[in-house]
Parts: structure tokens; sequence; C-alpha cells
């Protein structure tokens, strides 16, 4: 295509032209039911759909258009899990029977939709196994992923649950050092199905790098720095709103040698079951809406796009990108700078580590508490339905 078809494209399918596929990070059943999501995914080349707890949350919350079904089964005597299930599993598979054909012409490369294990399970190997299998089953799809947070204990759960076949999409993935152990994963994962006989092919799974979150903590810490004066100032100055993409920027090249170049010991692993038909395990850019409001708010989409990765956002941010996106391969310019301001930071007093684990273990609990008000909004919608049964 030459550079003047490319560029009267819109800003999202030059993305794609790119090879960077982007997802929606939300999902209601309106959205599904009145045809924009076949819009989006015509339109605008949408790829694929994530969805967490807090999404649902204000899905179900937010609207009635789950009230009548909650109805039926409040009247049913059903627990207001067994609703949450009912409803999220209906949406996810009403989503990915929509994403199908992008799945099938992508031959499984794209075409997903996602739903998370109980957040309450992230520090729990066995459940968090049990959760995922019993979810991949009432599913039913083949292009569905299965959430599992890359938390110590989720790590054993994700080289388990790719061993047995199902699909696994890593959340709650902020540190490079969890990375490296969740990519290893994932092979062991292959490996294991390998050495049974058993195909790998069709086993994908994504591991959700979340960005922007990063410098929401990262930069306040710099800014007591640049008050002072000298090179830690100046250096601080440099980093301030650069430390989410630097770590991102960073992951990629992780990402590239062990799943491109095959160089490393993992990526001489990845190269043997590559050869069995094993696919690479894209990288997948979540928290990608600005938090900040003086940050420009396709910030942590225009730096981070790069060939086979993927960036999921919210409805407001594929917006934005259709009007004013601005496509261009960025993130393999800024490697030297990435490292140079991840290199920084211990002079300036912050260790990136610390950071990375206070997001997670903050991220468990912001998951666990949208779950949380979200079974006490079915209980007062159950409770106030039930109450309406004719006696």
């Amino acid at each position: 295509m030459s550079v003047s078809a490319l560029l009267k494209k819109s800003p999202l399918l030059r993305v794609e032209e790119l090879g960077q596929s982007i997802w929606l990070d939300y999902t209601r059943r309106d959205l599904i039911a009145n045809g924009e999501l076949r819009r989006l995914i015509e339109g605008d080349g949408l790829r694929g759909m994530t969805s967490n707890p807090s999404i649902f949350e204000k899905a179900i919350a937010g609207s009635g258009n789950y009230d009548e079904d909650i109805r039926a089964m409040a009247f049913d005597g059903q627990s207001p899990n067994a609703i949450y299930e009912a409803l999220s599993q209906g949406d996810v598979r009403a989503a990915a029977d929509e994403f199908r054909p992008v799945y099938e012409e992508t031959d499984g490369g794209d075409g997903y939709v996602s739903l998370e294990v109980n957040p309450h399970l992230a520090h729990d190997t066995k459940g968090t196994v049990v959760e995922a299998r019993r979810l991949w089953r009432a599913l039913d799809r083949p292009n569905v992923f299965i959430k599992v947070p890359a938390t110590a204990e989720g790590v054993p759960a994700i080289h388990e649950l790719i061993s047995e076949g199902i699909n696994i999409n890593v959340t709650l993935l902020f540190g490079l050092g969890r990375y490296r152990q969740v990519a290893a994963a994932y092979i062991a994962g292959i490996e294991q199905r390998v050495a049974k006989g058993k195909p790998v092919k069709q086993v994908a799974s994504v591991a959700s790098f979340f960005v922007s979150r990063i410098d929401t903590l990262v930069d306040p810490l710099l800014e007591k720095v640049i008050k002072g004066r000298g090179k830690e100032a100046d250096l601080a100055r440099t980093a301030h709103g650069q430390v989410a993409i630097a770590n991102a920027t960073m992951a990629y090249q992780i990402y590239k040698e062990i799943f491109v170049y095959q160089e490393t010991v993992e990526g001489k692993r990845f190269r043997r079951a590559a050869e069995e038909g094993a696919r690479v395990q894209r990288l997948l850019w979540a928290s990608t809406s600005t938090k900040n409001p003086d940050y420009n708010e396709l910030k942590y989409v225009e730096a981070l796009i790069a060939p086979n990765t993927i960036n999921t956002v919210p409805t407001d941010t594929l917006a934005a990108y259709r009007a004013h996106g601005e496509p261009k391969a960025r993130l393999e310019e800024s490697a030297g700078q990435a490292s140079r301001v991840l290199d920084s930071l211990p002079e300036l007093g912050v260790v990136l580590e610390q950071v990375t684990q206070q997001l997670e273990n903050d991220g468990v609990d912001k998951f666990n508490r949208a779950f949380d008000e979200l079974m006490s909004t079915l209980e007062k919608k159950r409770s106030g339905q039930r109450s309406k049964q004719p006696r």
C-alpha cells in the first residue's frame, strides 16, 4: 500500500497497518445487542475485547440492561454470585461470537474476549486453576481468554492452565522481573503439552502490561526531587511522566529477546516449542487511558505502537484516537532513552521493584472492591425483585 493511501485511512486502521491490534477495554450488553460492537469491528478494525470486575460492576450497576434477567434469576432463588456469572458469561460468549470472524481470519491471532477469575483468588494458586478450568468449560469458545493475575501465586497457575490448553490473559502485570516469570511459565506450559504429545497451535496467551498507573505513583516522588537543585533535579525532570512508557519499552525488549531473537535460554526453549507450532505470547498494553489531566489523552497509545503488540483502550480513548491519532511505530525509537530513564531511578530514590509490587497489591485490592461492590449491587437488585414476586 502506498504512503498516500495509508494516510487516507482512519488512525485506528493505520495502527493495524503498523502491526498493532486495538482491543476495547469495555463491555456492556447493549454494545453487543444494538450492533455497535459489529460496527467497531468492521469500521475501526477493532480486534478484541477485555473485561474485568470493575467494568462489569459499572455495566450492571449503571444500566437497566440486565434487570429483566436479574429479576428472573432472583425469582429462582439464585445467589448474587450465580447471577453475576450468568450475566458475565453470557456477555462474553455473545461478544466472542461477534469476534469469531476476526479469530478465523487471523488464524487465531486476534478476535478474543477475556473474562477474569474471581479476584479474591489472586493469591490462591489451586483455587485459580479450579476456577479457570470451570470458566473455560462454561464459556465453551475457542476465542476467549481466562484472565489470571500475575501474582506470585498466579504464575504457577498460568503454567498449569497453559499445559491444559486453556487460553490465558495474564493481567495486573507491572514489573519486568515478573514479566520474565510469566513468559517462562507460558513456555513451560507449552513444553509440558508438547511432551505429552498434545497440540499447541491453538493455545494462546497475552501478557497484559499495565502502563499509566506507574506514572501515577512515581510522578509525585519525582516532583519532590524536582523541587531541589542540581543533577538529581535535572534527572527527575527528564524522568517525570516517562517511567511508565520506559518500563513498557523495556518489557518489549524482553519480549523480543525471548520470542523474536530467541537467543536467551528462554528464547531457545521457545524456539523448540515454536517448531511444534507454539504461538508467541503477545504483549498487551493495558491501563492506557491518561490519568493525569496535564498529559495528552493519547500519551500511552501513541508512544507504544510496535509490531505484534496489542493496546486495549476504553471507549473514550478509542474515540479520541479515531478523531486525532497520529500513528507511528514510536516504541522502537525510544529504547535507549527508556533504559537511561530506568537507570536513573535509584539515584532519585525510586525503587521500581517496590513501585510495581505496590501497584500489583493495589490492583488486586481494587478488583476485590469492585467485585464486592458488584455483589452488593446484585444483592440489592435481587432482594428488590424478590420482594415484588407475587405471593
